[in-house]
């Protein structure tokens, strides 16, 4: 099938994406609906609006990290599954509300199962991906958050035309989250589970037909028997050398880096400040004079701008230009961006000034385009490729749970306040930190790993850990570890121009 059904797999694998962007993105309609705000005796910028949305990021590091272990021991779809159940039942909760507590508790519930989807997904979509395409394939994740982002916000903008007495405005939305959770929990069960899984739980016969059914387009069964024997080998190389469990890779150097990598792409894509944004928009929105359905629409236009930035990038241009170059960009032209907001909004303090609030719209957009140019699609990708298979499962779970979204919870929870006491200042923080930190951190720091087999970017990060599991565990000479790396490094190369010339290159 080749190909195609690779980018349809991918593609509805991402309706757990899609129900991710969904979920973040309701709750910014929510907290501006009339009869909710009523209904619960609360404002827009009160500890209770941001206990809602850190709740939810709250849920997702708990859930992150319990992918980690479900991955390893159900698999990559399982896992999915896993979390359209949860997804089903924090629904529920939330939707049936009445009282602040059931809220709370639904999306707690809620971001457990965005926390599965966020580390299983990418996972399961660079395992199944062929090398050449696999930044499409992966950045479909970003594609459907941002998709998710869309169809919140327009049903939300629809349900705030219900009378301010309906609850209607809040509870149609929440109960929405219910159609994409029951078709992924039931459409996932026609889908395979990934080679590299089936592979190191001793299913080789089945690991071989999806293999098959992935990548085969007529010409290439050679290179398909190469890339089964290279993952087996990989797999029973490092599983003979690497103890089982959360310790190991910490201790062994080369996963330590590979889980420091991770760790940092996720925190420097929320230090680009876009949950903030995408959390809080219809209050930045009303700072600068945007209020009632307005603000709402804004906001719907705002989400839209982002996803259509994302697909010409994962399209057309990211596995030609990489990684580490959009991050650079995406680190300099955010702070940018930001730093022009800031000037907006100090010259605009009571939002009269409708030239400059128009320009604080539109550089809030450009915030959402050069992210969809950048870390949107990429962090997701770069974490889930460059984790080792033995720490895959735990390693993406850490780096997405922590670097991800703990750091989140503590913006949900800390903006709301922040941008009414610092107002234009607050944009300045995230700008500094993104030329302070993150800029030079890629710049000096980060591997590219653009067109690279999951197994050649375990020799370019020092033959996967291996060589390091090796000397932690064993005390053998590094400098022979290090020549025995460079040997199966050639051998590798050698033979994947052998079996790539003539296959599906």
């Amino acid at each position: 099938m080749g190909q195609l059904y690779n980018v349809l797999l991918a593609t509805f694998a991402a309706t757990g994406s899609f129900l991710f962007g969904y979920d973040a993105g309701v709750m910014t309609d929510v907290i501006a609906s009339p009869n909710f705000l009523h209904y619960f005796q609360t404002t827009s910028s009160s500890s209770f609006v941001g206990a809602v949305n850190s709740t939810f990021s709250g849920g997702a590091v708990v859930g992150s990290l319990m992918g980690g272990l479900t991955m390893d021991r159900f698999g990559r779809k399982q896992t999915i599954q896993i979390a359209s159940v949860f997804a089903i039942l924090g629904a529920i909760i939330q939707c049936s509300a009445v009282n602040m507590v059931m809220i709370l508790a639904g999306r707690i519930i809620s971001g457990l199962a965005i926390g599965l989807c966020s580390m299983a997904i990418p996972v399961y979509q660079a395992e199944c991906a062929d090398p050449t395409v696999r930044g499409k394939i992966v950045g479909l994740t970003q594609q459907m958050v941002g998709i998710g982002f869309i169809v919140s916000t327009w049903i939300g903008f629809g349900c705030h035309h219900a009378p301010d007495t309906s609850s209607v405005q809040w509870r149609f939305p929440l109960a929405f989250q219910i159609i994409p959770s029951v078709v992924l929990l039931v459409g996932l069960f026609w889908l395979p589970e990934t080679p590299r899984w089936l592979i190191e739980n001793m299913k080789d016969h089945q690991a071989l037909q999806v293999l098959h059914r992935l990548h085969y387009n007529g010409k290439n069964a050679d290179w398909i028997e190469w890339q089964f024997n290279e993952i087996k080998s990989a797999i029973k190389a490092e599983n003979e050398i690497a103890a089982k469990g959360w310790r190991m890779m910490f201790r062994a150097s080369q996963w330590r880096n590979r889980l420091l990598h991770g760790t940092l792409v996720q925190v420097f894509t929320q230090l680009t400040g876009i949950n903030v944004i995408g959390y809080y928009q219809t209050i930045m929105y009303q700072a600068l004079g945007f209020t009632g359905n307005k603000n709402v629409l804004v906001a719907g236009l705002y989400n839209c701008v982002g996803p259509i930035a994302n697909f010409i990038f994962i399209f057309f241009i990211l596995d030609r230009v990489g990684r580490r170059k959009p991050l650079i960009f995406g680190a300099l032209g955010i702070s940018a961006t930001l730093i022009s907001e800031a000037v907006l909004n100090s010259l605009n303090p009571d939002g009269t000034r409708l030239g400059l609030s128009i320009a604080g719209v539109i550089f809030l957009f450009l915030v959402s385009i050069i992210f969809s140019f950048s870390f949107g699609p990429i962090s997701w990708l770069y974490t889930s490729e460059i984790m080792p298979m033995p720490i895959r499962g735990r390693g993406n779970a850490f780096a997405i749970g922590v670097g991800n979204w703990l750091v989140a919870t503590v913006f949900a929870q800390v903006s709301p306040v922040a941008l009414e006491k610092l107002d234009w200042k607050y944009y300045i923080c995230f700008a500094a930190f993104n030329l302070v930190i993150t800029l030079p951190t890629v710049y000096f720091f980060f591997k590219e790993t653009n067109q690279k087999s999951l197994e050649e970017i375990d020799l370019l990060f020092g033959d996967g850990g291996v060589i390091a599991a090796r000397s932690q565990e064993k005390g053998e000479n590094l400098n022979e570890l290090s020549r025995q790396g460079d040997v199966r490094r050639n051998s590798v190369e050698a033979d994947h121009i052998d079996f790539r010339a003539p296959g599906i290159g």
